[in-house]
């Protein structure tokens, strides 16, 4: 077996999905059609690749960190014409993908130890987001990312990164995943997540997201305080209440009460004073 003796390596944050009706629900969740090429991130093992390959994408464009794995997974999809392998860190990698057929989707049960850098990385930042998107990213992600991801306003898990990711993409799950479907299993409770990257037309404008993102990085940081303390800061005080009142805000309210489109607003509305 081209993997034998090979065992999960916990600096990698190895965990491999085990579990055959979760690796099809992924597959389910990405809609994979004849044109995609898809982007798999740390393939490990290959369970996912070989469902990914049993659909009718194009092809199959994987990211391995372990060069253990590079060989086994070159040993055990060798015969199959629609796979490359790219062998090194995908955050380093200055290229994911053939470049000549660009990923339109990327699928993959990712290092929960690396999901903050690759979630900027795959789908960028509000002022930066990654042009020309990909289609849908269906992720394996920890749990209480995934709740964060998709909370809404009100709710204890909405943070600075609800509001970030339902700005870029139109966020839902898929399915939770318990610890036994890995080999090992992790400490922790996993879901996976499927992300549709907004168009141009329906993300805010670049000066906007700018300063959206200034203003979610002060009130974030204290997120328990009311708005009228956090974003003092952003503007002068005189005005400060009548700009919360143009975005439909109140003084009294804190950061997870408030809706990603109400920074959006509370942004515009602050843009002429800055």
């Amino acid at each position: 077996m081209a993997f034998s003796g090979h065992h999960a390596r916990k600096r990698f944050g190895q965990h491999w999905l085990k579990d055959e009706s979760v690796l099809l629900q992924i597959v389910a969740a990405a809609a994979l059609q004849p044109d995609d090429h898809v982007l798999e991130v740390g393939p490990g093992r290959g369970a996912l690749t070989a469902q990914l390959l049993a659909s009718p994408a194009a092809s199959v464009q994987a990211v391995e960190l372990d060069r253990d794995l590079v060989e086994g997974l070159q040993q055990r999809f060798a015969a199959e014409p629609r796979f490359q392998l790219q062998s090194g860190d995908v955050l380093a990698l200055p290229q994911l993908g053939d470049g000549e057929r660009r990923p339109t989707k990327v699928v993959a049960n990712i290092p929960y130890n690396i999901t903050g850098p690759l979630l900027e990385r795959l789908v960028g930042r509000l002022d930066r987001p990654v042009e020309p998107p990909y289609q849908r990213l269906v992720l394996l992600v920890q749990q209480e990312v995934a709740r964060r991801i998709s909370a809404r306003p009100g709710q204890s898990s909405f943070s600075a990164l609800s509001v970030r990711m339902q700005l870029l993409a139109q966020c839902r799950s898929v399915c939770p995943v318990p610890p036994r479907c890995f080999q090992p299993p992790p400490k922790v409770q996993s879901e996976v997540i499927s992300l549709d990257p907004l168009p141009a037309d329906q993300r805010p404008p670049q000066a906007v997201a700018k300063q959206v993102e200034h203003l979610l990085r002060l009130a974030f940081s204290a997120r328990r305080k009311m708005v009228r303390n956090t974003l003092v800061s952003a503007a002068p005080a005189v005005g400060l209440e009548a700009w919360l009142a143009d975005a439909g805000l109140t003084p009294q309210q804190r950061p997870q009460e408030i809706a990603p489109q109400q920074w959006v607003a509370l942004a515009a509305a602050l843009q002429p004073a800055l």
